[in-house]
């Protein structure tokens, strides 16, 4: 039944992002604002997106795995701004009736890190943002966030830097040694098998592979460990015709109890 509701759900994204946001029956289930930060000395400004989220109801990371909705940003209604980079914190991992999400419940601070056009002028943040939440029901939300970011704002923020401080670790944080990949022909596509050389993260580790092609879907992952190196398969299906991958373009994610760790690229297996 769950598995029903999430797909009764997404099939009325197009009618819930055609209502005003206050029309949205699930509005009350979500809280979202923007934690203004501060000016660093290289002139980016570092911000946070603040989502609270009612008991019981998650959010998604980047990549949310089969049973999630990736979230999308678009920051063109501000001033002064040349980019926003959003720091992901460690997700969680949720099963739900055997399908897998990558998230977070609760309260959650995404950093962001922003380019200003004029580094010693304000920037005017306007943002509109589609996002998935789910308790037992899985829904779109689109929200609409604003602040204005001074410039001469230098004091960091406690709850913003600990969110950065909870990213993944990167490959030498993590001691990842080595990481291989090996894809081979499928008849849907192609499987691809990474072995990466790294202590355990904790717990039942999950890896994640993504690419930057957008017609292409990679699935959640199985893995094991053979001593110390974590084995983790996976099926890419292309929804555009045949599909070359570049390895050095494959982010993997490491996701354990203890910590995470990330890294871009893998050598030929």
């Amino acid at each position: 039944m769950k598995s029903l509701l999430i797909s009764l759900a997404l099939a009325a994204a197009p009618f819930f992002a055609a209502l005003p946001a206050q029309a949205n029956p699930y509005a009350a289930y979500l809280d979202a604002k923007v934690l203004p930060g501060w000016r660093d000395r290289d002139g980016h400004h570092m911000a946070g997106l603040e989502l609270t989220l009612a008991p019981g109801w998650k959010t998604y990371w980047r990549s949310p795995g089969s049973a999630g909705i990736p979230p999308s940003f678009n920051w063109s209604g501000s001033t002064n701004l040349a980019g926003v980079e959003v720091v992901w914190p460690r997700p969680h991992v949720f099963d739900l009736e055997g399908l897998r999400s990558i998230g977070y419940k609760d309260r959650v601070i995404l950093p962001l890190r922003i380019t200003p056009k004029d580094g010693s002028k304000a920037v005017s943040l306007n943002g509109d943002i589609q996002i998935g939440i789910c308790e037992t029901v899985c829904v779109p939300m689109d929200v609409h966030v604003s602040a204005e970011l001074d410039a001469n704002e230098t004091h960091r923020a406690p709850a913003i830097a600990a969110a950065l401080a909870a990213r993944p670790y990167s490959a030498s944080e993590g001691k990842l040694r080595k990481v291989t990949c090996k894809l081979s022909p499928a008849r849907d596509g192609l499987d691809l098998e990474a072995r990466l050389d790294m202590p355990s993260a904790g717990g039942d580790e999950v890896t994640v592979f993504e690419t930057a092609l957008p017609d292409v879907m990679i699935s959640d992952t199985t893995s094991h460990r053979e001593g110390n190196t974590l084995v983790s398969r996976a099926k890419v299906i292309s929804y555009g015709g045949p599909v070359v991958i570049d390895r050095s373009r494959i982010r993997i994610t490491v996701l354990g109890d203890s910590y995470a760790v990330e890294v871009t690229g893998c050598d030929a297996n």
